[in-house]
């Protein structure tokens, strides 16, 4: 006869929702549990148990509220994108304006050295609005598209975690149904072969006898029962925790390659902004020169020579 398994008092367990992982009460091996990256505030360590919103009426996964804030990321990544594609909007219009206006025919009659400084502040409006045009065109191909590039890729990895993540947690949560209920049965056994022991009296010994017989081979399945239930719960539960650990370190590196790649992509905005001023000012430096360079008293002159009728002036006439 193959003995009774009787098992020490349940470990109370409290499922915070059908998918979570269920939490048992903390014991002081527990409390005193070591981070698996300490001094580092490592996902890893501290997104295991649920959250509860602020009306205390539904919980989120600590998941959860990790992948919330990738899905957050994302999203101010979007935003970022757009915000350079707006400026890249603005550079084109600003570029396509100053060469319409470098076109202008306004004060083209302007003659002598002032002529020549208004004709090169025209041609810079020219030359400047190139610099634009090519800054905007640096900043879609060098800042925009990386954002976006990398947005893309974001979202399909934290897509692979979450489904991963969702199926390891649901399955631990069926595995920990399993138990309870093998549980259960196992205490139904049991109270079951107490009552029959209980009953039992000189007169009707063999049947009671095969009562209990039977009572007890039941209580022994139940046993087995629940401890092949444990044991499936254990190792979904193994499972689980390594992948939330791998996974959660995954993410951890997600963010900050997100953040360091966003962190190098507008150093390269602010460094082509540099670029754009320093070509800037390398227009407006001829301009500048020619300024210097006008003489009131010089373009006077050369209009007086290309324009005068003659030298004579009159005089008295005598008589």
């Amino acid at each position: 006869m193959r003995p009774i398994v009787v098992l020490p008092p349940p470990v109370c367990l409290s499922v915070i929702n059908c998918v979570t992982f269920p939490i048992p009460n903390v014991t002081p091996d527990q409390a005193e549990q070591q981070l698996l990256k300490p001094n580092e505030w490592s996902y890893c360590d501290y997104f295991w148990t649920d959250k509860k919103d602020p009306q205390g009426t539904t919980s989120v996964a600590g998941f959860e509220v990790l992948l919330q804030k990738q899905l957050k990321g994302k999203q101010m990544q979007k935003e970022m994108a757009e915000f350079i594609r707006e400026r890249i909007k603005i550079e084109e219009e600003y570029a396509k304006n100053l060469s319409k206006l470098s076109q202008s025919p306004l004060a083209a009659q302007e003659e002598g050295t002032l002529g020549e400084a208004w004709a090169q502040l025209k041609r810079s409006c020219h030359d400047e609005a190139e610099v634009h045009l090519k800054f905007s065109n640096k900043l879609q191909c060098e800042v925009e598209k990386p954002l976006l590039t990398f947005r893309d890729n974001f979202k399909k990895e934290l897509k692979k975690y979450d489904h991963h993540i969702i199926d390891l947690r649901k399955q631990l949560a069926s595995r920990f149904a399993g138990v309870e209920k093998a549980r259960k049965a196992l205490a139904d056994r049991q109270k079951d072969l107490e009552v029959k022991t209980q009953q039992l009296d000189i007169k009707h010994m063999n049947k009671h006898e095969e009562d209990i017989k039977k009572a007890r081979r039941k209580s022994t399945q139940a046993g087995d029962d629940l401890m092949h239930n444990v044991d499936l719960y254990n190792r979904a539960q193994s499972k689980w925790f390594e992948e939330m650990v791998t996974t959660s370190l995954e993410l951890e590196r997600l963010e900050v390659e997100r953040v360091e790649m966003i962190r190098q992509n507008l150093r390269q905005y602010t460094t082509l902004r540099h670029e754009t001023d320093m070509f800037n000012q390398s227009t407006v430096e001829p301009v500048d020169q020619l300024l210097q360079s006008v003489d009131p008293a010089r373009d006077r002159e050369l209009w007086v020579r290309e324009h005068k009728t003659g030298e004579l002036r009159p005089v008295d006439m005598d008589i």
